[in-house]
């Protein structure tokens, strides 16, 4: 029967004992230098916060010393939130000189310099949107309240973000529309001026008198509020329909928002209804003529008639 090897389970057990020596040791000494290095974790968080506090606190200065004065107020909001960032970011590098040991803003440049071509192609569209949110700002197409329309989506601006803008639409849906799409493609400002000018189509008889017609809208609208009176309305004959005359009618409300576009529409379309009806003028609806001369519409009516012809025979035989 063979015997042991002492030696070797002596060594086993030994080498057991110092691979769980240093699984404590190195346990200890991690919460240790973890629990050193809590004070300087809580002053990172203060000096944090006081810097979070600042930022605050220098948007609010530029906006109480600016805000009256700037005539661009997105130039203000430029200023608030890069300053704020700025200063954010500053306490951000202090904060972790102060946490981590060894730590110096050259090693994190550093270590953006190595990786800029990867950060770069990662981050392109948040750098694009950055970059059309600045120049939005700046340039000032359009301004908190002012209402737009960008591709398919309309409504009033909540909000211009350096990444994206906020619209709200009239069915009371939010859209976020990130910056570069406002910057790079079209876009309509429907409230970038006081004015803003309607057209609806009117049609009269081909018998009735156009004069007569132009002037009794003129006069429908002239007694509508929202129809301003700094610009005259128009009436213009355009084209003859199917069954009347076409009448393009013009005109401008000084309030350009889509709630008064509306309501002006309504009341000038009834007033222009109840004026052309008081003085007898026609607004025809569609009209078609069946020709019946065509020799095979004849065809198909006698045949029509001699099979009712035969009907009736047999409802008289059958009595």
């Amino acid at each position: 029967m063979p015997t042991p090897d002492v030696s070797r389970i002596s060594n086993t057990l030994t080498d057991g004992v110092t691979i769980y020596q240093q699984v404590v040791y190195t346990t200890q000494d991690l919460a240790s230098g973890f629990i050193e290095r809590i004070p300087y974790f809580v002053a990172a968080l203060i000096v944090l916060g006081i810097f979070w506090l600042l930022s605050i606190i220098f948007k609010k200065v530029v906006h109480k010393t600016l805000g009256a004065r700037v005539r661009h107020q997105n130039l203000v909001k430029v200023f608030q939130r890069i300053g704020g960032a700025l200063i954010l970011f500053i306490g951000f590098m202090i904060a972790m000189v102060v946490a981590i040991p060894g730590f110096t803003p050259a090693k994190l440049i550093g270590a953006l310099g190595i990786g800029s071509v990867a950060i770069g192609f990662a981050f392109k569209d948040i750098f694009q949107n950055l970059l059309s949110g600045i120049l939005l700002l700046i340039s000032e197409p359009f301004r908190i309240g002012d209402q737009i329309v960008s591709g398919d989506y309309e409504g009033t601006v909540e909000d211009i973000k350096i990444r994206a803008t906020t619209i709200r639409t009239y069915d009371g849906r939010q859209v976020v529309i990130p910056n570069s799409d406002l910057y790079t493609s079209a876009l309509t400002v429907n409230t970038a001026y006081k004015q803003r000018r309607l057209q609806v189509a009117v049609g009269i008889g081909y018998e009735d008198d156009i004069e007569a017609a132009k002037a009794e809208i003129i006069k429908a609208l002239d007694k509508i509020e929202s129809v301003s009176k700094k610009a005259t309305p128009s009436v213009i004959a355009t084209g003859f329909g199917g069954s009347s005359i076409d009448l393009m009618v013009r005109w401008f409300i000084e309030d350009g928002t889509q709630a008064n576009k509306v309501a002006s529409i309504h009341q000038v379309i009834v007033g222009i209804k109840n004026s052309l009806d008081a003085a007898g003028v026609n607004i025809p609806f569609p009209i078609r003529t069946i020709d019946l001369s065509d020799p095979s519409v004849s065809a198909i009516v006698n045949k029509m008639n001699e099979q009712q012809d035969v009907v009736d025979v047999n409802k008289t035989v059958a009595e």
